[in-house]
Parts: structure tokens; C-alpha cells; sequence
């Protein structure tokens, strides 16, 4: 199918692209890497009188870490693109678990031309970066003509494809939060083949002290309800040394407080063990990458042959 027809604008900056959405009001829709509007749009179900191309805005490009070490974040601008993101060395040594989620988004030439911004607009509940950000209690820039306004990662995701931007505003940055102290990460997930929408995924991470006692261990999911899902499972892991926390038990806890539905793809009791188990390889994995990072791989999973312990079942 084509798309409905439209008037299409492209600005040459933040100022003008955000006069046109103030124009056209909720008949505007923003178009920066195209790889979930276009297909809407050519299954017209979503049919915009005026498309506003965004990318020209050079000034919304990058990928940076701000802060001292005590309270660093990583910004990313509306137009950088999921590779941008990937492939940022500062960013990825701040906080690994950028790269690892973003290596399970798509395909390579779907996360060349896919923005991070987007991808967080567009509030997929399958979306790797929305429960990351959701994970990192991070947080969203949202501007207007005469208006500024960053919202929390918690309160940003209304539903499923529903955020809380307004017609008229265009979010020009995320904000990913460094974890403090040794916090270690992971990101996995079960999907049909690589790069489909996952039946069920899980972020982790697990924040250590100097003996290696397990701090905080929180997780944040997709797949399993319309939007991202956090849990915090502190007390279920134990203040233990890491490699005796109860990981299994947090994975049981995590799949009893979820509550996922049947889709064709998979049904809620299937999802659910999915979630349980994930949890407590994820957790496993985080608390090896806080603890021993050297040991672990880009997906923060622990090497062929590395010494640690063993992964739960």
C-alpha cells in the first residue's frame, strides 16, 4: 500500500521544526529515522496531513556523557541513530548496557537509520531501549515553542505506542543515567530469530559493594505488559556475596509479579516462565559484570572458560 497523501516539511533547525508542529498541531507527525512511521503510514494506520522531516537538525545528532563520576549521563539527541548510540566509545564505557540491549533492536541496517529518540517516542512495549531507560530511571526531553519540560522515564510511557508527548512538542533528547559504585549489567532475551520483536526480554542490574555483597538488583522487562515493567528484587537476591544470592529465587518472585497476556506468539504462562528465567540469568550476569567485568562478554555474559560461577538454572 502507499501512504494518504500529506504535506511534507523539512526545517533546517530545532526553531522551525518546531513552528510547523505548533502549526499543524496533532494533523503533524515527526519523521526522523522513519523505521516504525513508514510502515504505518503505508498500511495507512497512521495517516498525518503534514509530515515534519526532523532530519536536518544537525544540532540533535549526538551521542555525549555529562557529569562527574558521581552523577554521569549519557545524552542522546532526537536524530542519533541506534548505530550512533552502538558504537559511541564513551558511551558504551559508561554504561555498557546501552550496547547491550541495542544489539538485540532489529537488524544492522534497521539500527543504521533508526533513531534512539524515536524508538523511545514510538513506546513500543517490545522496544529494548524503553525498559532500559525505564531501567536507568532515566528521563526525556520534550520541547515546544515557548516550552521546556523533561519527564521521567515512569511517567513518559502511557501505553502501548502511547507516550505522554503532546501535539506540538518534539522530544529532542534522552537522558541515561550512570549507575554509581560497581554495578554490573546484562540484557536477554527470547525471540523467534535474532532481531524480531522479543517474546519476552529482561534488563538487569546489580549494584555491589567493596566485599562483593549484593547491594541493589533491580530488572526491567518487555514484552509482558503495554508498557515497560520494573522490578526491584533486593530482598529476594539477599545482601549476600554474589555469587550465593538467591538468583533463582528472585526469578521465581519476578514471574509471580508479573502478569503478561496471550498473544499469537506466545501464551501468558509461557511468557511468564520466559520472564522467571531470564531474571535469574540476567541477575547472575549482572552481579558477575559488577564483580568481575573482565570476565564477561559485550552482552555481559560470562566467557567460554572464564572462571565464576555457575549460571543458575
Amino acid at each position: 500500500m502507499k501512504p494518504s497523501g500529506f504535506t511534507y516539511h523539512r526545517p533546517d533547525g530545532v526553531g522551525g521544526a518546531l513552528q510547523v508542529l505548533s502549526e499543524f498541531g496533532p494533523d503533524a507527525k515527526v519523521l526522523a529515522g522513519g523505521q516504525s512511521l513508514v510502515p504505518l503510514l503505508n498500511m495507512r494506520l497512521a495517516a498525518p496531513e503534514h509530515l515534519v522531516d526532523i532530519n536536518r537538525l544537525d544540532e540533535l545528532s549526538y551521542v555525549r556523557v555529562d557529569g562527574d563520576d558521581e552523577q554521569r549521563v549519557v545524552r542522546v539527541g532526537a536524530t542519533a541513530r541506534h548505530t550512533d548510540v552502538e558504537r559511541d566509545p564513551a558511551a558504551s564505557g559508561a554504561l555498557p548496557l546501552l550496547g547491550r540491549a541495542l544489539r538485540h533492536v532489529a537488524h544492522p541496517t534497521i539500527r543504521n537509520r533508526g533513531t534512539t529518540v524515536g524508538s523511545l517516542v514510538h513506546a513500543d512495549p517490545s522496544g529494548e531501549m524503553t525498559a532500559v531507560l525505564a531501567l536507568l530511571e532515566g528521563s526525556m526531553q520534550l520541547r515546544a515553542v515557548n516550552s521546556t519540560r523533561t519527564v521521567a522515564a515512569a511517567d513518559f510511557f502511557l501505553g502501548p505506542l502511547e507516550s505522554c508527548a503532546v501535539a506540538g512538542e518534539l522530544a529532542t533528547e534522552a537522558v541515561f543515567p550512570v549507575p554509581a559504585g560497581r554495578t554490573g549489567s546484562a540484557w536477554l532475551e527470547v525471540a523467534r530469530r535474532h532481531g524480531d520483536y522479543a517474546v519476552c526480554g529482561a534488563g538487569a542490574l546489580v549494584t555491589l559493594d567493596d566485599d562483593l555483597r549484593v547491594v541493589s538488583a533491580r530488572t526491567a522487562y518487555i514484552s509482558v505488559d503495554a508498557t515497560p515493567v520494573v522490578l526491584d528484587l533486593t530482598d529476594e537476591a539477599g545482601a549476600v556475596p554474589f555469587d550465593t544470592a538467591d538468583w533463582v529465587g528472585a526469578g521465581r518472585a519476578a514471574a509471580d509479579r508479573l502478569d503478561p497476556d496471550d498473544d499469537i506468539h506466545a501464551t501468558a504462562e509461557y511468557r511468564r516462565h520466559l520472564a522467571g528465567v531470564l531474571t535469574t540469568r540476567a541477575l547472575h550476569a549482572a552481579g558477575l559484570d559488577a564483580a568481575a567485568p573482565e570476565a564477561v562478554n559485550r552482552d555481559g555474559v560470562r566467557r567460554l572458560g572464564a572462571a565464576s560461577t555457575e549460571v543458575p538454572r
